[in-house]
């Protein structure tokens, strides 16, 4: 399974911005208020750092993860670390999913629909993490620039409403408030832990490491952009509206003689946001795989789904407790994963270049 670095920056730009534009940008305005860029900078800064770190990393080996694992503390020990990352991205799909599917029914649906009517999104992903690194590659190629597009439109459409004197003036919100911002959206984070699972799938040239960096924070420049915007559009009242991406975009000017054009953007922004989301659950597979030995990802990606699915439909009634759990307590958890572990991968025995 072999993925281009042109295709991992691609990925670092695309699915880094697209999975924060939902309730990334509403749950900052509600803990952090007017100082909302704060805890995005504190938040893509240290999640940078490590980017870069498991960037050069790859330049002192060729070997992938497990390899390093293997080397290091042995072929049962590295399974039961899969078996850990595998539990992870799953975990870091679940949330996501529940506000994927809010998401779905509020904005393109004129009544709130049955839970039914998001039931395909498992037939989707249940074939799409049947997939290797090939397709994850060849999607963000697509993705990108499909991406890039919309976002301009979007910024487009928001711009004439925004007032950035909402964003004045600065460190005037408790400092609790800012830390609370920065880790109680952690879940939003899962960068390092894909480029963990891109390592020694794909030939490291000179500068990659810069290349991947750099694209990494191409994606942080797109979130900073939107949150000032939405921010600067709502002001005080940001913390009541959810969804952001599907507000900023309500006060332009041609909505209202050629009807909702801004949903063809939406559309179009909902199709990265789903492959970003995707690309958790196909990792989580490929980790499940590698931990069991079992080399069919069908009959895992079938068994992955079913649980997401079991899961969406017990709790689909109680998506602020789901939430209140990962805000409150979770981020620990993705503190470790995100920070910690792709860290300590310095540690491992590299040995030498094959």
């Amino acid at each position: 399974m072999r993925i281009n670095v042109r295709q991992i920056c691609f990925i670092m730009i695309a699915y880094t911005a697209a999975s924060k534009l939902l309730t990334y940008p509403t749950i900052l305005s509600l803990t952090s208020e007017r100082d909302v860029l704060f805890p995005v900078l504190a938040n893509f800064l240290i999640e940078g750092v490590v980017i870069w770190a498991l960037s050069y990393l790859c330049s002192k080996t060729d070997k992938t993860f497990y390899e390093l694992l293997s080397g290091s503390i042995g072929k049962v020990g590295a399974k039961i670390v899969y078996g850990f990352f595998a539990a992870f991205f799953l975990l870091a799909t679940i949330l996501p999913i529940f506000e994927q599917k809010l998401y779905v029914h509020n904005i393109f649906y004129d009544t709130v629909p049955s839970l039914s009517v998001f039931l395909p999104f498992f037939i989707f992903t249940t074939y799409a993490a049947t997939k290797k690194l090939q397709n994850i590659g060849r999607c963000a190629d697509i993705c990108l620039p499909v991406f890039l597009v919309m976002m301009v439109f979007v910024f487009l459409m928001a711009f004439s409403e925004v007032e950035f004197n909402n964003l004045l003036p600065v460190l005037k919100s408790p400092l609790p408030g800012i830390v609370k911002g920065a880790t109680g959206t952690l879940f939003n984070f899962c960068e390092p832990c894909w480029l963990l699972m891109f390592m020694g799938r794909f030939k490291y040239g000179k500068g990659d490491a810069a290349k991947i960096t750099l694209s990494y924070a191409a994606g942080a420049a797109i979130v900073l952009a939107f949150v000032s915007v939405f921010v600067g559009v709502y002001g005080p009242i940001a913390p009541s509206r959810t969804f952001a991406v599907a507000r900023t975009s309500l006060f332009f000017s041609a909505i209202e003689t050629i009807g909702r054009v801004d949903l063809l953007v939406l559309f179009a922004l909902e199709i990265v946001m789903l492959f970003g989301l995707v690309l958790n659950i196909q990792l989580g597979v490929q980790c499940i795989s590698v931990c069991t030995g079992l080399e069919d990802l069908r009959i895992i990606s079938l068994a992955v789904n079913a649980a997401l699915l079991a899961i969406l439909v017990t709790c689909d009634h109680n998506y602020r407790n789901v939430y209140n759990v990962y805000h409150d307590w979770l981020w620990i958890v993705f503190l470790v994963f995100t920070v910690l572990l792709p860290t300590l991968a310095w540690t491992l025995k590299r040995g030498k270049k094959r």
